[in-house]
This record gives C-alpha cells, sequence and structure tokens, in this order.
C-alpha cells in the first residue's frame, strides 16, 4: 500500500482515523466540512486549473503544482490542524525530491482567513517523513483499530458518528 498525504494528516490529527481510513471505511463523503473544504479549494483560485498542473506520483496526487517554479500550492479550511496540513506538504516535498525534483517548496492557503503559510525542505525533514511513513505502516497494519481518544477536533471529523455512536 502507498502512503498518502491524506495518511500523513491523518498520522498527526488522529491514529483511529488513519486506522479506519486506510483499512477501506471512509466517512469524507458524509461530511459537510469535507464538502465546504472542496467546495473553498475549486472556487477560491479559479485560475490554478489552467495556470498549474496536477501531479501524480508514488500514491500521492497533488492538485495544483506550479512546476516553472516548482510550488506545491496546497489550499486548506482553516487552520485548525495546521500541523497536521504542514506534515502533509512536507511528505509531498520528499516524494518530489525522491523522484528527482529538488528545490521544491509549498504553500499553505487558507483562503478564509487570508492568511498563507511557506513551507520549505529542511535538512532533518528526511529523517522526519521516513519515521512518519513507518508509523503510519505500523497503524495501517495493526491488526486492531486505536482506541478512541476524546479530542476537541472530534466534533468536526467526517468520522464523529461512526466513533461516537452509542450501542443498545
Amino acid at each position: 500500500m502507498n502512503i498518502t498525504g491524506t495518511h500523513i494528516a491523518y498520522l498527526h490529527t488522529c491514529h483511529r482515523k488513519l486506522w479506519l481510513f486506510a483499512n477501506g471505511i471512509q466517512m469524507e463523503h458524509t461530511s459537510q466540512v469535507v464538502a465546504e473544504g472542496k467546495l473553498i479549494a475549486e472556487t477560491t483560485y479559479l485560475d490554478r486549473a489552467r495556470k498549474y498542473t496536477e501531479l501524480e506520483m508514488d500514491g500521492i496526487k497533488i492538485d495544483y503544482y506550479d512546476a516553472k517554479n516548482k510550488v506545491i500550492h496546497e489550499v486548506k479550511k482553516s487552520d485548525k490542524v495546521e500541523h497536521a496540513h504542514f506534515a502533509q506538504v512536507k511528505y509531498y516535498l520528499y516524494i518530489l525530491l525522491k523522484n528527482g525534483i529538488s528545490g521544491a517548496s509549498a504553500i499553505l492557503e487558507y483562503p478564509k482567513m487570508k492568511q498563507r503559510e511557506i513551507v520549505e525542505w529542511e535538512e532533518d525533514d528526511k529523517v522526519r517523513v521516513e519515521e512518519w511513513i513507518s508509523s503510519c505502516s505500523k497503524i495501517i497494519h495493526d491488526e486492531q483499530c486505536p482506541p478512541l481518544l476524546k479530542k476537541p477536533i472530534c466534533k468536526k471529523c467526517s468520522y464523529f458518528d461512526f466513533c461516537y455512536i452509542q450501542e443498545e
């Protein structure tokens, strides 16, 4: 199984969500929050599809890649889990580097907040990203789903109903 940017983001958000997603239990299609995020990404920067290319390699899909300047543009709804967004684009930069594209950077864009964060590849990122890949693999291949950890972010999660269902 190829590790994707979504796996890396979920590693930094919730191990249970990572395990469920990787093991075929996908709830994103039922989430109003996910739908809103996709709508923001699709309608905020209308010229993106014309100016930038979509890039797929090694299991990742980058929606907006500026090949001339080697810049990934990643649009997010909010910065609530910004650390997960940083990890996701660091992983994209790792995959680019692995495929011979060095000197790339990323811009995390939060249009609703009118904020942008530049993410650069740093010397020690390779070791860190490889640790994330290893951690993802361990969680994904574990026979048991990780336990529910009640976090404030759960209320906005697409897996909320799944995780918090009450059995009678």
